[in-house]
């Protein structure tokens, strides 16, 4: 692709909250919002760039065809994606300020000559803190204890240090590499699920996705971190779930697709599982009156494991600019998405 060293212009679509959307929360659109102050304080490390774009912040669709209409880059969580090459005919770029990219999938609607790239990275981290929280949480039984509490039981629950047992962690990417590296310092014996089976830093052995059932009986938590595929959906189905000890508990910070929830909470009733910790939901938010809340020996956090609420906008746009400064010298993009795997 041959940059020119004109202007290139910026689409950037902000989205204003609502349930079931993204952001979901009043609280979500405060820190996933892009402004022109923003860019201004980013720019400061780029500063060769400031001369070399032109950025328009939108909010919604309120006026994206006219401005996508002679855009280059577009910087958003979502798109309308029917008739893009008509719409957007210069468009070059399209940047998600999320990691994961399923609510864009299929991408049979992406052009060939646009490159799709995503947030990977930028979670990592506050997921490792969130995820290290997590599992010390589930080995100290606090689920049970919570649970306990709420039924006014004072009963004392005692736990060892966490050196010695063993985590799996299904997905070795950005955010489950993140939990593992933290872990190794406490002696955990980290076993890590991926695609590859290539080994990586902070586990202490990798598995390819078709050796899972060989290492579930083994783990003492399950950790799992992986973006929504056709490859991941319900990766832990029931039949998977009950390869875990019953004194096993669960962490899902990537997709609820990627488990069978009903079965899950089925576990957790007859305190098949010991305990889970469970961050995302499908939809969100979770309605007020859903049997979920309900669930003995479930800790329930609102999908905020990976989200720096003061920096993730700052953080995405050093990755965006960065890319950037690649994209106008014809270098290679990082995070680039394959449309084939789908992350």
């Amino acid at each position: 692709m041959t940059i020119s060293n004109n202007k290139f212009k910026i689409h950037i679509k902000n989205n204003r909250w609502k349930p079931g959307s993204f952001p979901n929360t009043p609280e979500g659109e405060k820190v996933f919002t892009i402004t022109n102050e923003d860019i201004k304080k980013s720019l400061i490390k780029f500063p060769h760039l400031e001369k070399r774009i032109e950025t328009f912040i939108d909010w919604d669709e309120d006026n994206y065809i006219s401005s996508m209409a002679t855009s280059d880059i577009l910087l958003t969580w979502d798109l309308p994606t029917e008739n893009l090459s008509n719409i957007a005919s210069k468009l070059k770029w399209i940047h998600c300020i999320g990691a994961g990219v399923e609510h864009l999938s299929p991408f049979d609607w992406l052009p060939s000559k646009i490159i799709l790239t995503n947030n990977k990275g930028v979670h990592r981290k506050k997921a490792g803190e969130y995820g290290l929280m997590a599992i010390l949480m589930l080995h100290n039984h606090f689920p049970n204890v919570i649970t306990n509490q709420f039924q006014k039981k004072y009963n004392s629950i005692y736990s060892t240090p966490i050196s010695g047992k063993t985590v799996v962690i299904v997905g070795t990417g950005s955010l489950g590499g993140a939990v593992a590296e933290l872990l190794e310092h406490l002696g955990v014996n980290v076993i890590g699920v991926n695609r590859h089976g290539r080994k990586l830093k902070g586990f202490s052995k990798i598995v390819t996705s078709d050796n899972i059932d060989n290492v579930l009986p083994n783990a003492d938590i399950l950790y799992v971190a992986l973006p929504e595929t056709p490859e991941t959906i319900e990766i832990i189905d029931e039949r998977r779930l009950n390869l875990l000890k019953k004194t096993s508990g669960v962490v899902n910070v990537g997709r609820q697709s990627a488990i069978n929830y009903a079965a899950l909470f089925n576990m957790l009733k007859s305190k098949r599982i010991a305990g889970a910790i469970l961050d995302v939901f499908s939809p969100e938010p979770i309605a007020s009156n859903s049997h979920i809340w309900d669930i003995p020996n479930l800790i329930i956090s609102p999908h905020i494991s990976a989200d720096d609420g003061n920096s993730y906008i700052e953080n995405t746009l050093q990755l965006f600019l960065s890319n950037l400064d690649c994209f106008i010298s014809n270098k290679p993009l990082v995070n680039k998405v394959d449309k084939v795997l789908g992350y």
